[in-house]
């Protein structure tokens, strides 16, 4: 009986010790790798269409994240980065037509249409700002995403970055906001325990 209740112990203690282990792992992610005011240019990291092409709420609130920004004065150049990776619609292409139409010129906006996820919407940002002559950066994303973006980020240690947390859709209610959270988490745990996917563009 005793064996019995130890071992029940023991798997509660781990059931509980595995959550607080991923969420310390993705709310202990830094933000940035250096105090920065300005930077050569603002990345806002790609989010699929609807259907129809029209922003999703993830993608409008990246957007307009990134407007906020460019109106702030934090950088005058502006990456939108993401192919079509989810459906035909090019997100850069989609998020630079709604920076337009909130303001930004289209000549502050460059558009990075190969990359499918994170790691190369990183990699191919990058790619741009080496060929600009460009060296730091504030990368936007939904909040949810940033510690997963962080992990890749520090694979280049070249580059100064922080990061900007997009506003939550008021559209997500706290399920879904709570059920995104551990998503990310377990994918940082996971890139933690056995790094990073190998990508060579």
């Amino acid at each position: 009986m005793r064996t019995a209740l130890r071992v029940l112990l023991v798997v509660v203690g781990l059931c509980l010790l595995y959550p607080l282990a991923v969420l310390a792992f993705y709310f202990s992610t830094p933000r940035q790798n250096a105090t920065l005011d300005k930077v050569d240019t603002i990345i806002v990291l790609g989010c699929p269409t609807k259907a129809d092409g029209s922003p999703t709420p993830q993608q409008r609130e990246r957007v307009l994240e990134g407007v906020r920004e460019y109106e702030r004065g934090v950088s005058s150049h502006i990456i939108m980065t993401g192919g079509a990776a989810h459906n035909h619609f090019v997100e850069a292409h989609a998020m630079a037509l709604l920076a337009e139409a909130n303001g930004v010129p289209a000549s502050a906006i460059v558009e990075e249409d190969q990359a499918r996820d994170t790691i190369q919407n990183i990699y191919y940002s990058n790619k741009i700002m080496e060929a600009r002559g460009w060296h730091s950066a504030e990368v936007i994303s939904s909040a949810y995403h940033l510690p997963r973006t962080a992990l890749i980020l520090e694979r280049y240690p070249h580059l100064q970055w922080k990061e900007d947390a997009a506003r939550w859709p008021p559209e997500y209610g706290l399920w879904e906001r709570l059920m995104l959270d551990w998503k990310e988490g377990l994918s940082c745990l996971r890139i933690r325990m056995h790094g990073l996917p190998a990508f060579r563009g």
